[in-house]
């Protein structure tokens, strides 16, 4: 045995190093979850303060929280995308189901699930926990779930072709050519996601439904107590808490998987000025970690080898197997439209029993108001943000400067903004009809942004050069290079924009600071009002209304442009 290879095989000081890194996550996530499951009755208050020095202590619990929800967040991104880009049964009842799911919001979901998550665990903590989880969940998962099916969908055919040349099975082609493809979009869109949880914190920590009220010690409670005393001075310890702890996530966790991603962008030449981690830097010079780390996917792997495959399905022939599939798709979609007949009655007779029909047309107008609203949003966010993020994702460098900034700016939570937003309105006279919505534009701007970025970065650095060689310049390099090849990467960010600010709507059209409460006409205000009452006929009402406007708008509009950057806009 060399020499070299003696010192790869022995641990050394970057073993030693990434190990003291790693046991320290862990011992960090140990102490943040060790006060998850004590004794609580429904009722009982817990206590908080807004002494500066526990903020770390609500730091580490509002990340340990924003954790656990990322780690389901990624199951059901790998598990649910997969399963709607592979199979079109499944996809026409997924898909619209994922916009149905985007479009619910935060306030929604707590509405419904809170006191069946109390009721799960009586006596403790970990109910109100996981609902507050949960809460996270809902508003990080259904972007993540986009992003990777619209990855999944324009995989390059040639790629495909190569895969089945090699003999690869479905597993083996998902892991080693699918989810790395779909991997650089994925990470800017859970970095989004990971900000989205921070924009929602407040309402999954302060937790208000009808007579439910609980406050779980978190940064978000932390700033909604302050709102509520009108503590400035709590709320600017509470915005440099948030900072620190974005740039600690944007130094161990997402500029290491930038850097790291780089290696699956499909391009024939390397770029010039790669991003670098020193995270990334540690983990590869820890050879004997490497080592073991290697051997036990090995292990698993060769496990998972063994399972025994069941046979193929093999019919007698062609007319057969084409009799059967029609009859199967038949069925399958009578199934689909017996269960939608059945879940809209239900849905209908719980509301009439509980608001009158005249109200119900009201409602749809307080949507279309919303709707307006969400319309004027996307359209200024994408001439503000389309140039800028193309131009930060064709230079790595300065994306890895200008991410840890963009995180912070994503997360920062509107309700900080509320106090200036009032005192201007009060103090100048202005409508809050119009003034309020540029805070729902918080919730907007950034899934442009990221996915523009990720797209950007995603560009074969090839075809930039072939571009440079053929003199494209000015609008021509947009209309036949840039614009071609973020648009997939562009409405995934559209898409889940839209969802976002919907969501952001229960947020905005309602701002309040101490005793002041401004209300805007919306969607939004109606769902937050009825929330704040315990009326689950409105609240439903509100949430079903919320999420026919963007399935419509979604099925009408954004899965045309889905169709045309797949079928015309892919790097084949």
């Amino acid at each position: 045995m060399t020499e070299n290879k003696i010192k790869k095989s022995t641990p050394n000081l970057w073993d030693a190093s990434a190990f003291m890194l790693v046991m320290g996550l862990v011992v960090f996530l140990a102490l943040g979850s060790r006060q998850m499951a004590i004794p609580y009755t429904p009722g009982d208050s817990i206590p908080l303060s807004l002494n500066p020095e526990y903020l770390p202590f609500y730091a580490m619990r509002t990340v340990v929280r924003m954790v656990c929800a990322l780690l389901c967040s990624l199951v059901f991104t790998f598990t649910y995308a997969t399963v709607a880009a592979k199979s079109s049964r499944a996809e026409a009842l997924m898909v619209p189901l994922l916009d149905i799911l985007q479009s619910v919001p935060v306030l929604g979901f707590l509405s419904i699930t809170v006191t069946g998550f109390i009721a799960l665990f009586p006596g403790n903590l970990l109910g109100v926990e996981i609902a507050s989880i949960f809460a996270i969940f809902t508003s990080q998962a259904w972007n993540m779930a986009f992003s990777f099916y619209q990855s999944l969908k324009v995989v390059p055919k040639e790629l495909k072709e190569a895969s089945q040349l090699f003999g690869l099975s479905p597993w083996q082609k998902f892991w080693k050519l699918e989810a790395p493809y779909a991997t650089p979009n994925l990470i800017w869109n859970t970095m989004m996601s990971v900000s989205g949880g921070w924009f929602f914190v407040v309402a999954s920590e302060a937790i208000t439904v009808g007579k439910t009220s609980v406050t779980l010690p978190g940064i978000g409670s932390y700033v909604a107590l302050a709102i509520q005393d009108k503590k400035l001075s709590a709320i600017g310890f509470a915005l440099l808490t948030m900072l620190i702890v974005i740039l600690l996530y944007d130094q161990l966790l997402f500029r290491p998987m930038v850097a790291w991603a780089e290696k699956f962008k499909v391009e024939l030449s390397e770029s010039e000025n790669p991003p670098v981690s020193w995270v990334l830097t540690l983990f590869q010079r820890a050879y004997f970690l490497r080592r073991c780390v290697q051997k036990m996917t090995t292990l698993s792997h060769n496990l998972i080898q063994r399972v025994p495959k069941l046979p193929p399905l093999t019919l007698t022939s062609r007319t057969t197997s084409h009799r059967f599939m029609k009859v199967e798709s038949i069925i399958w979609y009578a199934f689909l439209v017996v269960s939608i007949l059945f879940g809209f009655l239900m849905l209908v007779n719980f509301v009439i029993g509980g608001v009158d029909r005249s109200e119900i047309i009201n409602v749809f107008m307080l949507g279309f108001i919303t709707l307006t609203r969400v319309v004027i949003l996307l359209l200024l966010a994408c001439l503000l943000w389309v140039p800028l993020g193309v131009l930060i994702g064709l230079h790595p460098r300065w994306a890895t400067r200008v991410q840890p900034l963009a995180q912070f700016l994503a997360a920062f939570p509107a309700n900080l903004l509320f106090p200036v937003a009032i005192f201007l309105m009060v103090r100048y006279h202005l409508s809050p009809e119009i003034w309020c919505a540029p805070l729902m534009i918080l919730g907007t701007q950034w899934y442009i942004l990221f996915n523009v970025i990720a797209g950007a970065s995603a560009i074969p650095n090839d075809l930039i050069e072939a571009a440079k060689n053929l003199g494209l310049s000015g609008w021509r390099l947009w209309k036949y290079l840039l614009l071609p090849a973020i648009l997939p990467s562009l409405l995934t960010g559209l898409v889940t924009a839209s969802g976002g600010t919907w969501n952001a709507s229960i947020v905005a059209e309602v701002v309040s600071w101490g005793s002041t409460k401004l209300i805007a006409t919306g969607l939004g205000s109606y769902i937050a009002q009825w929330s704040g009452k315990g009326d689950y006929p409105h609240i439903v009402l509100g949430i079903a209304v919320m999420s026919l406007y963007v399935v419509l708008f979604n099925r009408l509009f954004w899965r045309r442009l889905y169709t045309i950057s797949q079928t015309r806009y892919r790097l084949d």
